[in-house]
């Protein structure tokens, strides 16, 4: 459905539409992120969350260049009171024995050297509570129905909480932030699958699990498998996330209930097995399914998508919350620029659209060949010559948006995978097979 084929009445008995300059749908760190900072500006802004902060999310690993954005939003402070720092990455491959530390010290031009791992529902809450201390009207327990996009005239977005109770909000702009939920694709289309990266996750949170030492303590183990990769997330208090992400064949496989097949799944790990002989699980495991999608459009006559709801790739390189700080951010301007009926709107939406999708396209690289022999050979190296190390440390640390140094030392450490891809084209052939393999991934359901 188009947006111009939408309806645009207001359903009787559900009385008169309150109004509003900007609607948020989504409080997760997109949607909280666009509306301090446009409630910031003097902006009337309501907020629509259907669930209740806290509540559980994956994604608990933070990059070194979110933290500016954080400062920005005025709660670095709150999310280092929450959070345990991270200096870079432990990389295990159990299948030859190696493994190697990287830090983001390394990166070039990297002036802040660490992040933070953070448990999603602090986190989060603390960016929702933050936009509600800077102006904007927040409601939890509210879930948008739909939203009428009126040509020329305001938008008007029905909802009801949970008692059952109906509203109409009246606003000028909508922004869509709610996350995979991705609200506005279900209703006016646009989702399109990546059949380039199809997988699906099982997870859980551990205590008693083995961390490492000294400063190391705080950073996340990656580990690859044969039908996947690993993550091992270390908190403050003590516990642990840890997940498996999979491919679908090997998922579709599953016979077993959840929490045993994640057992079973790490016993096939023995590094990340051997540190979680003691372990005992915090939660039910979970699932999260098929993580890779993008929308063909990121906006549309007043409506834009920021954070996963335009697009999501895989969990390995921590992208999913920086791309939602920097979608919210860049957002906010847009939108400011928008509601001021500035002649700078179109131009500012075309560098918001740009440099989004650049920042997805940059992690893509890296995240589609992630457990390729090839790529798991050149990241265990020890050094690298001509900048190759801290050109790539930098663009994994969050600088992927168009500013990153060392372009050159990117070129040739992709130029240096397709070769090492081509000197063991069996072993990256098989394993790039087993990837594209076609299965139903919404298999691994409880």
């Amino acid at each position: 459905m188009s947006i111009e084929d939408s309806g645009g009445t207001v359903t009787p008995g559900y009385g008169e539409p309150s109004r509003c300059d900007v609607a948020v749908i989504g409080g997760g760190p997109a949607g909280s992120t666009v509306s301090a900072l446009l409630a910031e500006k003097g902006w009337h802004v309501e907020v629509l969350e259907k669930d209740h902060h806290p509540r559980f999310h994956i994604g608990e690993s933070l990059l070194p260049h979110s933290m500016p954005m954080l400062e920005r939003l005025g709660v670095l402070d709150a999310v280092e009171g929450i959070g345990i720092r991270k200096y870079g990455a432990v990389l295990l491959s159990p299948e030859d024995g190696r493994t190697r530390t990287v830090y983001f010290a390394n990166a070039v031009g990297e002036s802040r050297p660490y992040a933070y791992q953070v448990k999603r529902a602090e986190f989060d809450e603390i960016l929702f509570r933050n936009a509600a201390a800077k102006g904007a009207r927040v409601h939890e327990g509210v879930r948008v129905k739909r939203v009428d996009f009126r040509p020329g005239r305001p938008s008007l977005v029905h909802a009801e909480d949970r008692a059952g109770r109906a509203s109409i909000r009246e606003a000028r702009f909508v922004i869509d932030a709610t996350g995979r939920d991705t609200f506005l694709s279900t209703q006016l289309g646009g989702k399109k699958p990546n059949r380039e990266h199809k997988s699906a996750a099982v997870f859980s949170h551990f205590a008693c699990v083995a961390r490492q030492a000294g400063l190391d303590e705080g950073n996340i183990s990656v580990a690859w498998f044969e039908h996947g990769w690993f993550w091992m997330i270390p908190f403050k208090d003590g516990t642990m996330s840890v997940g498996a992400v999979c491919w679908p064949y090997y998922l579709q496989a599953r016979k077993t209930g959840l929490d045993a097949f994640l057992w079973d799944t790490i016993r096939l790990c023995p590094p990340i097995a051997e540190r979680m002989r003691e372990a005992r699980s915090l939660m039910p495991a979970q699932t999260a399914g098929n993580y890779s999608y993008r929308r063909m459009t990121m906006s549309g006559a007043g409506h834009l998508f920021v954070g996963d709801a335009f697009a999501f790739v895989d969990p390995v390189f921590s992208s999913g919350v920086h791309l939602a700080l920097n979608s919210g951010t860049l957002g906010a301007e847009v939108v400011d620029a928008y509601l001021r009926d500035s002649p700078a709107y179109p131009a500012l939406l075309r560098d918001f659209e740009r440099t989004v999708r650049l920042g997805v396209k940059t992690f893509s690289w890296f995240i589609y060949r992630f457990t390729q022999p090839a790529f798991r050979d050149l990241f265990l190296i020890e050094g690298s010559r001509f900048g190759i190390e801290q050109a790539v440390l930098a663009l994994l640390a969050g600088n992927a948006f168009g500013q990153a140094p060392g372009r050159v030392p990117v070129l040739i450490f992709k130029l240096c995978y397709y070769l090492t891809a081509l000197f063991k084209i069996r072993g990256n052939w098989s394993a790039y097979r087993r990837r594209r393999h076609r299965s139903d991934w919404r298999a691994v359901g409880t």
